[in-house]
């Protein structure tokens, strides 16, 4: 992610990558940049911030999102969309918001990939002071597991800081409560394959 407040292009495509290769077993990296230069009209902000939920958005609106190497990530926005017609490589179907209830729907756990946006500020990088109503959240994060350990259920989470923060760029959360917020504010995208 780098300087960039990037961390909803990287929760989307992380999110629609995965949707693809659970759906199709083929594996993208598609282009965080594009979603930066070009997803303002929904809301968005490039690297001042934005949301999941509206990038898929623009996704559904520009029939597609280009690969990672047709676009590069460079971590500040380029002023313009240099997506070229005719080049997307991955497209959605629909985006499905969760409920606002305590937890987001674990049925299909193993067939979905959803992002979660929580509320959370690290204080010495150690211990989370987590908001958890839809309007405190701010910041974009990848649910990438589940399980549970002493009896704790818990989220595995990739966060867009790196391998040097967290857990080799992964924490952990507790499942089946709206922690951080991220029972109120997940989705996940049905892919066209």
């Amino acid at each position: 992610q780098g300087p960039c407040g990037s961390c909803w292009t990287f929760s989307t495509t992380g999110c629609l990558e995965s949707a693809i290769a659970i759906a199709s077993g083929k594996l993208l990296s598609l282009a965080e940049q594009q979603l930066v230069d070009c997803a303002q009209a929904f809301n968005n902000h490039g690297c001042s911030g934005g949301l999941p939920s509206q990038a898929f958005e623009y996704i559904l609106y520009n029939k597609g999102l280009m690969a990672e190497d047709a676009y590069p990530y460079r971590a500040e926005p380029q002023g313009k969309e240099e997506a070229a017609p005719g080049i997307q490589a991955a497209f959605l179907l629909q985006e499905t918001r969760e409920s606002q209830g305590q937890q987001p729907a674990t049925g299909s756990c193993r067939r979905r990939s959803r992002y979660f946006v929580i509320g959370f500020q690290f204080q010495e990088h150690i211990n989370p002071k987590c908001e958890h109503t839809p309007d405190k959240v701010n910041h974009a994060v990848l649910a990438v597991g589940y399980g549970e350990e002493n009896g704790t259920p818990y989220w595995i989470v990739k966060n867009s800081w790196g391998p040097l923060w967290g857990m080799d760029g992964y924490f952990l959360i507790e499942r089946g409560k709206n922690m951080c917020g991220l029972a109120a504010c997940a989705s996940y995208p049905i892919p066209q394959v």
